[in-house]
């Protein structure tokens, strides 16, 4: 693989990576969880929450990554990338422009 120098190209390759929508769902899961508990952590103050939202964040990612997709997460490669491309994943999926997405991307399964 060449090296990825621009969002613009990370995003596909992304979404490539996420190619199966249990893949997907998980990682909703966990960033889902993750935004709860960073809630948590401003409403009470209590940093407990900081290392749990980032634990709940990673494990269904990753965890998913491994059984599911069969690769490596992107975030080893591009931390700063993947974890904004979490984010923008689910803002996708809620606002119904997933698949979208996933067509410019060549994603098809």
């Amino acid at each position: 693989m060449k090296d990825i120098t621009t969002y613009s190209e990370f995003w596909p390759y992304y979404l490539q990576e996420h190619s199966r929508a249990s893949t997907r769902a998980w990682h909703y899961v966990g960033t889902g969880l993750a935004l709860i508990m960073l809630g948590a952590l401003i409403i009470t103050g209590h940093w407990i929450w900081l290392p749990l939202a980032l634990i709940s964040g990673y494990f269904f990612a990753w965890m998913s990554h491994g059984l599911i997709e069969k690769n490596k997460p992107a975030t080893f490669t591009y931390p700063l990338w993947s974890l904004f491309s979490d984010f923008k994943m689910l803002f996708c999926a809620l606002t119904g422009q997933m698949r979208k997405e996933l067509v410019k991307a060549g994603v098809t399964k």
